[in-house]
C-alpha cells in the first residue's frame, strides 16, 4: 500500500482528504517550479501543461491524471498559503 498525505481544501475549511504521497510530492515540486511569483499568475489550464515535463513518467505516464493532481495540490497549497489565486477571473495562480 502506498504512503498517504493529508491535503486540505481552501474551499472547504476543516475538511481534509488522504492522497498518494509520492504523486502529491511530485506535483507540488512541479507546480512550484513553474508558477510565477507575481500577479497576475498563470492560468490553471496552462499550469497543467507546464508541469507535465517536470513529472516522473512512472507516476504520471504520458501526463495522465495531471489535471486532477494540479487541482488537488492547488487547493491544498492555497489552504496552506503557499500559493494564491489572482482576484480577477480567470483563475490564475502564483507563489507567495
Amino acid at each position: 500500500m502506498s504512503e498517504k498525505v493529508v491535503v486540505e481544501n481552501i474551499n472547504h475549511p476543516g475538511k481534509s482528504e488522504r492522497v498518494d504521497a509520492a504523486k502529491y510530492a511530485a506535483m507540488k515540486k512541479a507546480m512550484l517550479a513553474v508558477l510565477p511569483t507575481k500577479e497576475p499568475g498563470m492560468k490553471a489550464g496552462d499550469v497543467v501543461e507546464a508541469v507535465k515535463p517536470h513529472l516522473p513518467e512512472e507516476l504520471f505516464p504520458g501526463g495522465k491524471t495531471a489535471g486532477w493532481w494540479v487541482k488537488c495540490v492547488q487547493l491544498d497549497l492555497e489552504a496552506k498559503q503557499v500559493i494564491k489565486r489572482a482576484d480577477k477571473p480567470p483563475v490564475r495562480l502564483y507563489k507567495l
